[in-house]
């Protein structure tokens, strides 16, 4: 780790920067963006991530649509987001460039490949002159270095090809910025050993040839102004490590089976964003995990119900189309009241939507898409760290309250990173366990009187054989039923059980003053870009405050108080006013909406602007003037 004492005379001391890689799907951009990640998160930088996929699985090489995007902003100091606009651009072709360039900070640096500005990768992505050599550039820093060309020199001696040779760039681009932040390459020496060092030494060696030859020449070429420091952040004290979402996704419900002493099995088919979760638990068979990749969405329920009601984790998930395959057996979880947790990782629909690109639009499905009467709880983690948390806190409630628990993530969240503190095991909740065995007390439908949850009866046990199923049940017998009074008590008596979840959960905490003009009430991956924009505001004189939802169903017990104390309430959402319809409708409150879907995720300037528009009018007298000037112009 380089120490502050330690910085070469030209190092400018700076509290953080956001960088953004960017190039052609098959140029390693994501493998660049993470290991420049893993290195600041080594550096002790609060850090956090924005990868960006192309949503065709291979569009054409040097195209808009195959364009890949890794932003990374870290930072001496706590952040939430990664960051509204970059400070560097990293761009290895044209289309690259003309997909980003319009995000870039003002006076920006942009590093080019230039060996790929030639005439036909100009024409791909869609320049009819070169961006070099008009105005296009102008304002920026711009570093056009022949990128390809010196990788393929540098990495002779492996024996590669020119083609595998030229893959290399993406570690020749990491060590030009690695040198331009004041930071050795060690780490990600210690990384492509470890990952290529026994089973392809030939393409270690390549890389690391590629690292070094990117290193020495930013040091030597005497072309960049200076490099940069940005010192450790002051974090809580503790173990770290940076975690994506999916994998703290993973790791939360592996500790709700530890914690629980019951043995998780997942069940999925692949769909993204959600398959890095299958990926990540198939290797933790040591665990007692058990995956299996199902032939479908609707087969994938089905065994997850069959594993909780033999006394498993029954644990699936999907994202966006897949829950509505899975509705029917999600229903059918409903009617058996069994614990099973349903992942969905949203992602931009409706249909097959956009595959690798964000939203939040599946909530009004979580809360409702199913057939009937058919409540059950419903979480939301609010960051890649948080969804540790919340894993463990949906099979808590699903097992206490024998429910199914639908777990909403989203693409923001699942592939974005940040540091997480590892827990002491003092931290984590108790998940208590108790099958049911007094065969005296039979009933599979005899209800605890504090929860109203229904007994855990492992089939087979003795005296107690029972049968579920998707027909009505009789109250405490489990006997179908068709009557039409025990149906309505039925319907009473499961969503009775979900709302006394609210006695079991936290009160919703604000962030800032308890009354004020103005609340920013936010869920899901909104988190960071709200407590942003809101700690701008404030700092800015504002009557504002911000408070977030990680509990959806039921809502916290002081949600309805805590919004009757401002005048206002902003909910920004990437849907088009999913809880605002839901919160209006629940507290008869006129909730003012921020909605996007555009595949990415909130900035907080659109958030700060929205602020300003009901706090000072200065949006409005924005609108109105152009108005007025396009009247004028007629």
């Amino acid at each position: 780790m380089t120490d502050s004492n330690e910085l070469k005379r030209d190092s400018i001391e700076i509290e953080g920067a956001v960088i953004r890689f960017a190039g052609d799907s098959g140029d390693g951009i994501q493998v660049t963006g993470s290991l420049f990640t893993h290195e600041s998160a080594l550096l002790g930088h609060d850090v956090s991530t924005l990868p960006d996929f192309p949503a065709e699985i291979r569009a054409p090489v040097g195209t808009l649509p195959g364009v890949s995007s890794f932003q990374l902003n870290f930072s001496s100091y706590d952040i939430h987001t990664p960051g509204d606009q970059p400070d560097v651009l990293v761009a290895l072709n044209p289309a690259a460039l003309k997909v980003n360039l319009d995000e870039l900070a003002p006076g920006g640096t942009i590093i080019l490949n230039s060996d790929s500005f030639d005439a036909a990768d100009l024409a791909k992505a869609g320049y009819t002159v070169d961006p070099r050599e008009d105005l296009t550039l102008s304002g920026f820093q711009v570093y056009p270095i022949p990128i390809s060309s010196l990788t393929v020199n540098a990495v002779a001696p492996s024996g590669l090809g020119i083609k595998q040779a030229s893959l290399c760039k993406n570690m020749f681009t990491l060590g030009i910025v690695s040198w331009l932040y004041d930071r050795t390459i060690d780490a990600i020496i210690a990384f492509i050993d470890k990952r290529y060092g026994s089973s392809r030494p030939e393409m270690a060696a390549a890389n690391k040839l590629a690292l070094q030859a990117g290193y020495n020449y930013a040091e030597t070429v005497e072309m960049f102004t200076g490099k940069f420091h940005v010192s450790a952040a002051n974090l809580p004290p503790g173990t770290y490590r940076r975690i994506t979402g999916n994998e703290a996704t993973a790791m939360g419900v592996l500790a709700a089976a530890e914690l629980s002493g019951r043995p998780l099995f997942y069940a999925s088919y692949p769909i993204t964003p959600a398959s890095d979760i299958l990926h990540e638990l198939s290797k933790l068979r040591h665990f007692g995990v058990r995956t299996v990749q199902a032939e479908d969405e609707i087969a994938a329920m089905g065994i997850a119900i069959g594993a909780a009601y033999g006394g498993a984790l029954g644990l699936t998930g999907t994202s966006g189309p897949g829950m509505a395959l899975k509705a029917e057996a999600i229903g059918l979880a409903v009617m058996a009241e069994l614990p099973v947790v349903v992942l969905n990782v949203q992602r931009g629909g409706p249909s097959t939507g956009l595959p690798t690109k964000t939203e939040q639009a599946d909530l009004l499905q979580a809360m409702f898409g199913r057939n009937g009467e058919s409540p059950l709880a419903v979480v939301a983690p609010s960051g890649p760290a948080d969804c540790f948390y919340m894993a463990i806190e949906a099979f808590r409630l699903a097992i206490k309250y024998m429910t199914p628990v639908i777990y909403l993530s989203d693409g923001y969240i699942a592939n974005g990173s940040e540091p997480w503190r590892l827990p002491t095991t003092e931290e984590l909740p108790v998940i208590d366990v108790k099958f049911h065995t007094d065969v005296e007390r039979p009933l599979p439908y005899a209800r605890d009187p504090e929860t109203l949850a229904r007994p855990w009866i492992i089939p087979g046990t003795p005296g107690l054989e029972h049968r579920i199923g998707g027909l009505e049940k009789e109250d405490g017998t489990g006997a179908v039923s068709y009557d039409s009074e025990n149906h309505q008590k039925m319907v009473h008596l499961r969503a009775e059980k979900i709302q006394r979840i609210a006695n079991d959960i936290p009160l919703l905490e604000v962030h800032g003053p308890e009354q004020r003009d103005l609340l920013v009430l936010g869920w899901g991956s909104t988190s960071g870009a709200i407590r942003q924009a809101v700690d701008r505001a404030s700092k800015r004189g504002l009557s504002i405050a911000a408070t977030h939802l990680r509990y959806i169903n039921p809502w916290p017990r002081n949600l309805g108080a805590v919004l009757r104390n401002y005048r206002h309430v902003l909910v920004p959402e990437l849907n088009s006013g999913q809880l605002r319809l839901l919160l209006r409708a629940e507290f008869l409150i006129d909730i003012i909406g921020l909605n996007k879907v555009k595949g990415r995720p909130f900035l907080t300037t659109e958030i700060e602007a929205k602020i300003d528009e009901i706090l000072t009018g200065q949006g409005t007298r924005q609108q109105k003037r152009k108005g007025r000037q396009q009247l004028a112009s007629r």
